[in-house]
């Protein structure tokens, strides 16, 4: 039975029991911006077992993408942890509770999917006589262990909700034990393996302990699909079942060798089937490697993941190919996967040939450093050098602590993560969520009050009724003259904040009363928030009120909402398919368009862009907007965003011919009211992230006045025509170029005047000629050429030398070769000097050169050179 089945049972199965089918989340909380990762099945229905929303449905079942990083360095040590994994759960909200719970995990098992009973067993919580029973009915009780608080009880905190488990386990025979006389269920070896978890929420805690029933008892189970599909292929391993396999004997195939011969190549082979899972699924949900948060995960699995391919001898840029494995395996349960496919391939890629490019770099430095304290009895690598290697080289903490550890060394983290506090002082490394406020309270407030309902689609002004009036995130019954307000209603045409479109503005008035809306927020799906002022009279609960929206700067969002959708349409249309969506914008002076490419656009390509919408507003297109489902929607064609968790109903908008997407926003009747469209600017903001900037309306009309005006001032200031400005611009520039040559060769013979001079400066050191000096006005171009007069003039010896132009720092060091085979290095000397200045460099043994950042120091810098070459111990 393969994975697939073994999935599409266990929600069928559940289905069939009453259950609502509920798709996974994403592996980016949607609910809970505290959170890093799903990390468990039931992190989605979260409020629901806690009360905080309405339910509107008592039964579910989910198969749930997962993540978790804190097992990261096991993966291919263990046969069962894993970064990415999928959990099987069914869950009950007041529904059903113990009875129905453990015999339907029972019939699966042991009807659906086949285990023997005879290699059953369950554990429950010491004190749950009520489980005891219930499974009495079913096994033997000598195959029901009672164990204590730590493995059998659940808590989500140390007060609130928590509760007993059961857990089923599966004996994998005498052969995956620990031999001790004693081994049984319960023990922590191998043999009895958890299958099952099963969570009878019934209690609520408070702060003395105190156990009360609650008055709505919870299900929550989870079971690893990874771990099942083990056991029912009756494979000694979760790397062995056909979800990994496949991605294993790719890898093998790539590295030219047999899993299953070599222990340690197996292990590597294993992490990186491992690795490539999770970073497919983190790439779909449209994550971009970087070096904080949900980011710095994905870069992580990706650098390990190929720095292990580089162990077993593929040196070339590989994962995407095992992305295209996992995709193909995955894609009948994920439709996502197949739509990021290019995204992915892109941004692996490209992370892939970014990391080969300093890892060369950093294995020989740190293998320098490795090397050099073997020598000595410390085992201890600095968190400097762990810092540096990372700072200056991307070389990731966490692989300097495997390689090092792999050798017999430890690095201190502890002076590590000084060094980054130090380096970090306004934006900490530390993840802090994403910076979203605790949306709990808006939660509660959304059970009192109800979804909002949204009239915006179909009108400008909406009579409705005041539901909840908030001061200062306090529930008020009245709110007078001059409060700034939080107002809730039945329903209004404002659009609250999401999906890129910013809340509308507008007024609430009544007849003896005005609040002035300034943003219309939707903390939470469902909920809209009015955010203003009371400028006239009072306002109460429950009062009629008329809503109205600024209308002009609503058709002004609209315009450029429409537009964005036919701009990613002839992005696609220009530059391909893997044109995605990365973030965008929509306000009613501009749009902000993000795609997932990875190279700037040229002057034709903007050009042909432009062209394509507007001759799409132009035509005067039909809008048109229609709901259906997210299944039918796809098989139209629609485009849609990673990671965005769409309900059984979705709203397709189509702008005939030209674009269809999903989407919840305002937008035009037709094309046409756009009126015109201009790019005023394309950029990167992201490794494989570009951003368009336009305008769309009035505001084009605006811009390209002002450039207009821009081309009439250079007519006038350059005394010529606007068919003849670049060609004035390019003379300008030829003759700039000349007359900084004539400037160069200027300095050069100036210096070469002066070189005996520079010659007769150079002092001893150690029996060395040494010359460290600064020259003002100089760049590291200047300075290298310097640096070779030198070289010409003094056969043997080492130059320092030191510039400061325009502000920036330029240093460079020169050792002749016959230093060089005696042991002085160029880069090792620069890398110390330059950091006097706040700088770094590097290069080969008999040129280097640096920058800095504090000019103040420059001298000091370069006095101590002299320092720092008088201890260098020469070689014979």
């Amino acid at each position: 039975m393969k994975a697939n089945e073994i999935r599409q049972k266990y929600l069928d199965f559940f289905v069939e029991r009453k259950h609502h089918l509920a798709k996974s989340d994403g592996l980016v909380p949607s609910g809970d911006p505290t959170l890093l990762f799903t990390s468990a099945g039931m992190v989605q229905f979260k409020n629901m077992f806690q009360g905080k929303t309405k339910l509107t449905y008592t039964r579910a079942v989910s198969c749930q993408k997962c993540f978790r990083t804190n097992d990261i360095e096991r993966v291919g040590h263990t046969a069962r942890h894993h970064t990415f994994f999928e959990m099987l759960g069914n869950f009950s909200f007041g529904d059903y509770f113990k009875k129905e719970a453990i015999q339907w995990a029972w019939e699966f098992l042991t009807k659906t999917v086949n285990l023997p009973p005879d290699k059953l067993w369950v554990t429950i919580y010491q004190d749950d006589d009520e489980a005891a029973q219930i499974w009495q009915t079913i096994v033997a009780p000598d195959r029901i262990i009672r164990l204590g608080k730590e493995s059998n009880f659940w808590e989500m905190g140390d007060t609130g909700p928590c509760g007993p488990c059961s857990e089923i386990l599966y004996d994998q025979g005498e052969k995956a034990g620990c031999g001790k006389p004693e081994c049984k269920a319960g023990c922590d070896c191998d043999r009895y393996l958890e299958v099952w978890n099963l969570v009878f929420t019934q209690f609520d805690r408070d702060q003395d302990g105190k156990l009360t029933p609650l008055p709505q008892k919870n299900i929550d189970t989870g079971m690893g699909l990874e771990r099942l599909a083990a056991v029912v292929q009756k494979v000694p391993s979760n790397f062995d079942t056909d979800l990994f396999r496949p991605i294993i004997q790719k890898t093998a195939d790539l590295a030219g060798i047999e899993y299953g011969r070599d222990e340690k190549n197996d292990r590597y082979l294993k992490v990186i089937a491992d690795h490539i899972r999770g970073i497919t699924f983190l790439c779909s949900e449209g994550i971009l490697p970087s070096n904080e948060g949900r980011g710095y995960v994905l870069r992580r699995l990706i650098r390990r993941a190929h720095r292990y391919g580089k162990l077993l001898n593929i040196n070339e840029t590989f994962l995407h190919l095992l992305a295209g494995v996992v995709i193909d395996s995955m894609k009948g349960h994920y439709p996502e996967l197949t739509a990021a496919k290019e995204h992915t391939y892109n941004v692996i890629i490209n992370e892939e040939k970014k990391f080969q490019q300093t890892l060369e770099q950093g294995l020989v430095i740190l293998e320098e450093i490795i090397t050099g304290l073997k020598k000595t009895k410390n085992k201890m690598i600095s968190g400097k050098i762990v810092f540096q290697l990372y700072d200056t080289y991307g070389f990731p903490p966490d692989m300097t602590k495997e390689i090092a550890a792999e050798q017999g060394f430890q690095t201190d983290e502890k002076e590590f993560a000084t060094e980054m506090e130090q380096q970090r002082e306004k934006a900490r490394s530390a993840w802090k969520g994403s910076g979203a406020e605790d949306l709990s309270f808006y939660s509660l407030l959304h059970k009192d009050t109800g979804d909002t309902i949204f009239t915006g689609y179909a009108e400008n002004s909406t009579k409705s009724r005041i539901l909840a009036l908030l001061v200062d995130k306090k529930q008020v019954n009245q709110a007078s003259a001059g409060s700034a307000v939080q107002v809730i209603v039945e329903k209004t045409p404002c659009y609250g904040e999401t999906g890129g479109q910013v809340g509308d503005t507008g007024k609430i008035v009544k007849s003896d009363g005005e609040i002035i809306i300034t943003h219309t927020a939707r903390p939470i799906p469902g909920l809209i928030v009015h955010e203003g002022k009371v400028t006239k009279g009072s306002f109460a609960k429950q009062e009629p009120v008329e809503i109205t929206v600024d209308a002009e700067r609503r058709h002004n969002i609209t315009r450029n909402h429409t537009a964005t959708h036919l701009l990613q349409a002839a992005l696609r249309k220009i530059l391909g398919s893997h044109i995605t969506q990365a973030g965008s914008l929509v306000e009613p002076e501009r749009l902000r368009f993000d795609f997932t490419h990875n190279q700037s656009l040229d002057a034709k390509e903007l050009s042909a862009l432009e062209d394509i919408v507007n001759a799409n507003i132009r035509a005067n297109l039909a809008v048109m907007i229609a709901e259906t489902s997210p299944e039918e929607a796809r098989k139209k064609g629609a485009m849609a965003l990673f990671g965005e968790k769409y309900g059984d109903k979705v709203r397709l908008v189509e702008v005939s011919g030209a674009s269809m997407e999903l989407c919840g926003g305002t937008h035009c009747h037709t094309s046409g009211e756009i009126g015109l469209f201009k790019i005023v600017s394309e950029a990167s903001i992201a490794q494989g992230v570009r951003r368009i900037e336009a305008v769309t309306g009035q505001e084009a009309i605006r811009v390209m006045h002002q450039q207009d005006q821009l081309i009439a001032d250079l007519e006038l200031i350059l005394k010529t025509n606007a068919g003849e400005l670049a060609h004035r611009v390019e003379k300008l520039i030829d003759q700039v170029k000349s007359l900084q040559k004539d400037l160069q060769q200027q300095k050069t013979k100036a210096v070469s005047l002066n070189i005996n001079d520079l010659v007769n400066e150079a002092r001893k050191v150690n029996g060395i000629s040494v010359l460290a000096r600064n020259f003002p006005e100089a760049d590291a171009e200047d300075l290298r050429k310097i640096g070779d007069q030198l070289k010409n003039n003094l056969k043997s010896g080492v130059f320092i030398l030191g510039g400061l132009k325009n502000g920036k720092i330029a240093l460079i060091c020169m050792v002749t070769m016959d230093l060089t085979a005696k042991g002085l290095n160029a880069s090792k000397i620069i890398k110390e000097v330059s950091a006097v200045v706040g700088g770094s460099g590097g290069g080969r043994a008999d040129l280097a050169q640096a920058s800095g950042k504090d000019p103040n120091k420059l001298d000091e810098a370069i006095s101590k050179s002299i320092d720092i070459i008088s201890k260098i111990e020469l070689t014979s």
